[in-house]
């Protein structure tokens, strides 16, 4: 190109003349740029260059001119007027690449050149091939997901999206992100799943890579875990799973790690769950299962642990035991189960557990160890009896008997055992034999020989008894010969062993034979007791230490209490193991065993004597029976109970019928419990049913009004069958009996408050039979009329009873009550309405305030004062007449009280002033108290004889009350000086110095007797009738009455009786004094007669107002009256009220059952007690003025009785 320039400056010299001044060489002005040009595409390369004259622009490509279209009209490249150079096209191909290189761009003029910069031309390229395509990817949800992709070759280099089905991938967010073209996604979704392309692009274009599938997977997660489960040997078992996951997981078990294969167990899928079944679990079947399920993105398992459940089995069973006194018995029992059985001891009849090492209390002698044995030290004869070894599990429960026989140490005592014996010997002539006997026994045996049955010791001075036993012979000779026996004697019996003894000339004898005693096989162990039966026995022993040549059999000894035999016998021989059953025994007997073992040298020592042994009595239903076989069809039998049925209140009849019956049904048990009137259900308590045959049993002793749960079990020795259903029946109601316990009454309100509360709890439980319905509350007073009653629900544990009487004294009473009627009261409780100073008693509820009893004694003192002048003037008219006497039969004194108390047997006709004025009433027709049948009715006014109404009604005759009286007939008089006093019917004084007034009172003695006062005022009345003297034949009893006897005596008689009923008196004259009879045959007069002795008329039908008392039936006074408390009967009357102040119903009814008797609604009997005494210090003084009165009354009636007497008796009859 220099070399074009510079000839191009040459020719432009030489044509120097044409050189313009203005002319300028050429400049680049635009320089070309680089490009990259796709091929095929169009491209310009720039390129403007200035001078003067315009210059000529050419291009060169690597310092080669490019051909143009000006060259060449078909080239694609063209030389554009401005300098560029156009390309049509891009040529570009893999061979030739004539488009491709660097470029300047050449401005000529003839003033010189210039040259641009290179400008390199390059042709765009993209391959269609990713140098690495995405691949498919799974991923579970959570997980992050990368798709790796690398773009093709190009140039430039290309640039790289993705499409996700089809679609430009969103990059918002940072979850998804591109980077180098590796698409991450950091937290996939379910969403994210789909077909990923990798687009690489550049100027050339885009290039799609392999299309990439990303899959979303769920892990399987549990819907429903298996669960641990406790089962029973032989249940069946289920375990279930389920699981969700995408795609579905497959599902397998485990057990302990290892897969389980399904020839075993069951495993299917059973709707969603997938089932592992097991129908019969055993022992081996526990474990830990689990369930597997894993999919394409992940793993899980899940486990639950079987606990298969064994019931409780013997491994040694306790076997019966005979021991002497003083020494130890012990009872195995070991047991096997899962869990390991619990095992404790029980006594037959003793409510004691015994525990494995439970702590021994005081001075025990039994303890059980860990593995369950019962050991007894010291076994004394109160020991014996029959001991159980229960085993107990959540899996069930077994028990064992064994029974303790304690001998006499003194008595069975085993023949004395020879321990070594003579053997077979040949001894030469002149030799010397020595027969070996070592014996043993307690007591201590005597040893003695025999040859050929005869005794040997003392008849042969060459033999001689060594010790301990052995038989020595000198000298032998030929006759010596023959069958030696050593006996071993002692007082429990005897044992013998026999040998033969062979005497040779020497030329005869070849060997010597003897019994080599060091050489003999050690004694085995203890034989121990495997088996028993009735017939057999099954022993089993260690071998003893071998001392010369081997043992090569055994022989069993026993011997037998109850046999004839009184030594030991050989049962067995040529036993070749240690065990053995010994054969042919006989039942119910005790035996001993001991082993001996047996070389070719002999017979061995004995073992030790083996623990006694009773065969059975009674052989099993089944021998042999395997425990599985029997518990299995024990499970089989189905009992099913029929409705009990309810006998009385105390005993219920149970009855059920049985399916699939097993031979092996011993009995039934039935087994009962209280479920009502307990917090929880009691104690389950069993009868057993000992004849598999019967289908029904009677519990009896059952509570009264309670619900009862009753099942029944079917049972063999220790096994037990399933329980049927359990039924329940309600014993019969009977009403409590007991009352309600802690009745507290209390005043509502202030002192003068009519209501009370009265609360109580129920009866006790035991004493509730059945279900309390209500309750009923009394509040007695001293009269019917005041009487209030209260019924409330059950619920109700107090109450509030209003509208009682102000100032009388109540018994507040409450009684339980079922549906079969009312049950025994409570204990009065005392409470005084209105008045708290007021005392015990209570007067007329009229006698209330001063002001009354003030006017009271005014009207008394005029009445009084006007009647005592009346009769003293009637007095001083009658005063000329003479006394009157009764005569009654000595020795009789006064009349036996037959009847009523007081009375000189009202009934009897042979009192005719009685006839008329008290007929019959409910005393029996003898007059007397009759039978005590009669003595409920006594004192009733309900009880009257029919007809007699009329005339009783006032108790008056119409007649005389008085006519003449014979005495000669009655018999049971007694003297009051023998201690026996007439006792009127109503001996309470009305007026006392402390009291206003009292009423009848209670008194702790039942009997019907004078009081020591009453007694006292008899002995100050001023005669005595065992001084008095025969009359006639009949004795007087003087009546001498003072003043001041009278006014104890009178006030009591005319309140007590009324005037016109009361006793015929005649007096002398006031003070009248007594005469004194000479000699046994005179009789004593005197002014008057004792009234004390005379019968008293019956008591008025209607007495003074405040006098009415109340009346206990007879019972409540063990067959007697109370002299105290007894009154003419009132009449019944019934009131009803309803309260003001109370919602409940208040009745005036008669009164409650007694005390201690629980009756019926329709059986109630009502009575109620006498009051008590009631005193009050603000009634002293009036009281006082009273007495003062009233002893002037007394007085003044004194005379007028004794005037009405002499006219009486001065009338015709």
């Amino acid at each position: 190109c220099a070399r074009n320039t510079n000839n191009f400056f040459s020719s432009t010299l030489l044509s120097g003349s044409r050189l313009r001044q203005d002319d300028s060489p050429p400049r680049i002005v635009e320089h070309p740029s680089d490009l990259i040009v796709s091929k095929g595409e169009p491209a310009t390369l720039n390129c403007k260059a200035e001078g003067r004259p315009a210059p000529t622009v050419e291009w060169y490509k690597d310092g080669e001119r490019v051909e143009t279209d000006r060259d060449n009209p078909r080239s694609h490249r063209m030389l554009l007027p401005s300098g560029s150079l156009f390309f049509l096209r891009i040529v570009h191909g893999r061979r030739s690449k004539p488009d491709d290189g660097s470029y300047v761009c050449v401005a000529r003029n003839y003033l010189g050149e210039a040259v641009s910069r290179n400008a390199s031309l390059e042709v765009a390229l993209l391959r269609d091939d990713f140098r690495q395509n995405p691949q498919d990817m799974v991923v579970a949800v959570g997980e992050p997901a990368t798709l790796e992709c690398q773009p093709p070759r190009g140039h430039p280099e290309p640039t790289t999206f993705w499409r996700k089905d089809k679609a430009r991938l969103d990059l918002k967010g940072d979850r998804v992100m591109v980077r180098g073209g590796k698409l991450t996604i950091s937290n996939s979704r379910k969403s994210d799943a789909g077909m990923y392309v990798c687009v690489a692009t550049n100027m050339v274009g885009e290039r799609d890579s392999e299309t990439a599938q990303l899959s979303v997977f769920e892990r399987p997660t549990f819907v429903r875990r298996p669960v641990n489960q406790v089962v029973l040997v032989e249940e069946s078992v289920e375990l279930r799973c389920q699981v969700q996951g995408d795609p579905p997981p497959s599902l397998r078990w485990r057990k302990d790690d290892v897969d389980i294969p399904r020839g075993r167990y069951d495993i299917r899928y059973e709707k969603e769950d997938f089932l592992l079944r097991i129908k019969k679990a055993s022992a081996g079947d526990q474990g830990t299962f689990t369930c597997v399920a894993e999919n394409r993105v992940g793993k899980v398992e899940a486990s639950a642990t079987l606990t298969v459940r064994e019931a409780p089995q013997f491994v040694v069973r306790p076997r019966d035991q005979i021991v002497a006194q003083g020494r130890t018995a012990t009872f195995p029992c070991e047991t096997k189960g899962n869990p390991q059985p619990t095992v404790f001891w029980q006594r037959e009849g003793s409510q004691d557990l015994l525990f494995p090492s439970q702590p021994a209390q005081g001075d025990s002698r039994v303890s059980v160890s860990v593995s369950g044995e019962l050991t007894i030290s010291c076994v004394q004869r109160s020991d014996a009896g029959y001991y159980t070894c229960q085993a107990l599990t959540v899996a069930g429960s077994i028990l064992a008997k064994a029974q303790l026989e304690v001998a006499d140490a003194s008595k069975d005592r085993p023949p004395p055992i020879i321990r070594q014996g003579p053997s077979n010997q040949t001894q030469a002539v002149g030799g010397v034999a020595l027969l070996r006997c070592q014996a043993s026994g307690d007591p201590e045996p005597t040893v003695t020989w025999l040859k050929d049955g005869l005794s040997l010791l003392g008849k042969d001075p060459r033999m001689a008894l060594l010790e301990p036993g052995s038989l020595q012979i000198q000298s032998t000779r030929l006759s010596d010969s023959g069958l030696y026996t050593c006996v071993a004697t002692s007082s429990s019996g005897e044992t013998s062993w026999s040998a033969f003894l062979d005497v040779r000339e020497s030329s005869d004898l070849t060997d010597s034979m003897s019994h080599n005693a060091s050489a003999l096989p050690g004694p085995p162990s203890k034989p121990e007791v495997t088996d028993v039966t009735k017939s057999s026995v099954s022993l089993s022993w260690e071998p003893g230490p071998e001392e010369g040549s081997p043992v090569t059999s055994y022989v069993i000894e026993a011997f037998g209490s109850q046999l004839v035999s009184n030594s030991w016998q050989t049962v067995a021989d040529h036993v070749k193991t240690t065990q053995f059953t010994v054969k042919d025994l006989r039942p119910n007997t005790v035996y001993l065993f001991l082993i001996r073992a047996v070389n070719a040298q002999g017979l061995g020592d004995p073992s030790p004597m083996s623990e006694p042994v009773r065969t059975q009595d009674i052989s099993p239903p089944v021998q042999g029976v395997d425990h599985r076989r029997v518990q299995k069809e024990l499970g089989d039998v189905v009992a099913s109970m029929h409705n009990p049925v309810v006998i009385s209140s105390t005993s219920v009849q149970v009855t059920w019928t049985v399916e699939n019956p097993s031979q092996f049904i011993q009995g039934y048990r039935v087994l009962y419990r209280q479920t009502s009137g307990l917090p929880s259900p009691g104690a389950w308590q069993v009868q057993d049913l000992k004849v598999p045959s019967e289908r029904d049993v009677a519990l009896s002793a059952l509570k009264k009004g309670v619900v009862y749960e009753i099942k029944v079990r079917p049972y063999f020795n220790e096994f037990q069958g399933a329980d049927s259903e359990s039924m329940t029946a309600r014993t019969l109601e009977e009403a409590p009996s007991a009352p309600p316990q802690q009745v507290t009454v209390l005043t509502v309100g202030n002192h003068n408050s009519t209501s009370i509360s009265v609360s109580w709890d129920p009866p006790p439980a035991e004493h509730q039979n059945g279900i309390i319905q209500e309750y009923k509350i009394w509040c007695l007073a001293n009269e019917t009329r005041f009487h209030v009653n209260k019924t409330v629900d059950a619920a109700i544990r107090s109450v509030v009873v209003a509208g009682l009487q102000a100032g009388v004294q109540y018994r507040v009473e409450v009684a339980a009550g079922t549906s079969t009627g009312v049950g025994v009261k409570s204990e009065p409780q005392p409470i005084v309405i209105g008045n708290t100073h007021r005392g015990n008693n209570s007067i007329s509820d009229v006698v209330k305030q001063p002001a009354f009893i003030a006017g009271l004694g005014g009207a008394c003192w005029i009445v009084l004062m006007g009647f005592s002048a009346w009769l003293y003037w009637r007095r001083k008219k009658r005063k000329g007449l003479s006394n009157y006497a009764v005569t009654f039969q000595r020795d009789r004194g006064l009349i036996e009280n037959g009847s009523r108390p007081g009375l000189l047997k009202a009934g009897d006709p042979g009192f005719p002033w009685l006839a008329d004025s008290w007929p019959s009433t409910s005393l029996p027709a003898n007059g007397g108290l009759g039978g005590p049948k009669d003595r409920g009715n006594f004192g009733r006014g309900d009880v009257l004889p029919s007809g007699v109404g009329e005339k009783t009604g006032t108790m008056l005759s119409d007649g005389a009350i008085y006519s003449s009286i014979d005495f000669t007939g009655k018999a049971g008089y007694s003297s009051p000086a023998r201690g026996l006093q007439a006792t009127p019917y109503a001996t309470t004084q009305i007026l006392q110095s402390n009291s206003f007034h009292e009423l009848a009172v209670d008194r702790p003695d039942p009997r019907w007797k004078a009081s020591l006062r009453a007694q006292q005022e008899m002995a100050n009345l001023g005669y005595s009738l065992t001084d008095g003297r025969p009359c006639n034949g009949t004795p007087l009893i003087p009546l001498s009455l003072g003043q001041s006897q009278w006014s104890g005596i009178l006030p009591l008689c005319t309140l007590c009786l009324g005037p016109s009923l009361f006793l015929s008196l005649h007096s002398g004259g006031k003070g009248g004094k007594k005469k004194k009879s000479k000699g046994g045959s005179k009789t004593s007069k005197s002014n008057g007669s004792c009234w004390v002795n005379m019968p008293l008329p019956p008591p008025p039908m209607h007495p003074l107002p405040g006098t009415e008392v109340d009346h206990y039936p007879l019972e409540n006074h063990g067959g007697g009256y109370d002299s105290d408390s007894w009154a003419p009967p009132l009449p019944v009357q019934t009131y009803l009220h309803q309260g003001l102040d109370d919602d409940l119903e208040e009745e005036r009814v008669p009164t409650p059952p007694l005390r201690g008797v629980a009756s019926s609604p329709a059986a109630a009997t009502y009575s109620q007690p006498s009051s008590s005494s009631l005193s009050s210090t603000h009634h002293e003084e009036m009281q006082s003025m009273l007495q003062a009165h009233l002893d002037e009354l007394t007085r003044a009636y004194q005379y007028e009785v004794e005037e009405e007497l002499l006219i009486t008796y001065a009338s015709p009859p």
